[in-house]
């Protein structure tokens, strides 16, 4: 489904993207292959995808998560102003998509500072 791969900065900025697998082997080749560290990057397969894990309402999650550092779901509940069942429903389906982490103590955690979301739409010829 999303490929995330992780780096070691002070300001940590997730990319988010669309792109076809080619692309993506390309880019963690390239990764694999370098001395520098790569930039962090979420890729889904279209948009549908990426609109499909990334609901308006689970955006407010990850607002919410963004340099947050770990937080429970009551209390993610209670910043974003939504009741906790319908905040853990959506805060699953982010971990299972990869976009979050479920840490062993139960809390949430998105281990960045910033969001880069990149889409490009282009006329059909």
């Amino acid at each position: 489904m999303s490929l995330l791969c992780y780096e070691d900065q002070t300001m940590r900025t997730l990319m988010i993207d669309v792109c076809d697998l080619e692309t993506t082997k390309a880019r963690m080749l390239a990764a694999l292959e370098s001395s520098e560290p790569s930039a962090p990057v979420l890729s889904f397969p279209s948009e549908e995808q990426l609109f499909t894990v990334l609901t308006a309402r689970r955006w407010t999650l990850l607002r919410a998560l963004t340099g947050a550092g770990p937080v429970g779901v009551r209390e993610l509940a209670r910043r974003v102003g939504r009741d906790v069942k319908g905040v853990h429903t959506d805060a699953q389906a982010l971990v299972k998509a990869g976009v979050i982490d479920k840490l062993p103590d139960g809390k949430l955690h998105f281990p960045y500072d910033a969001v880069h979301l990149e889409l490009e739409l282009k006329a059909v010829a």
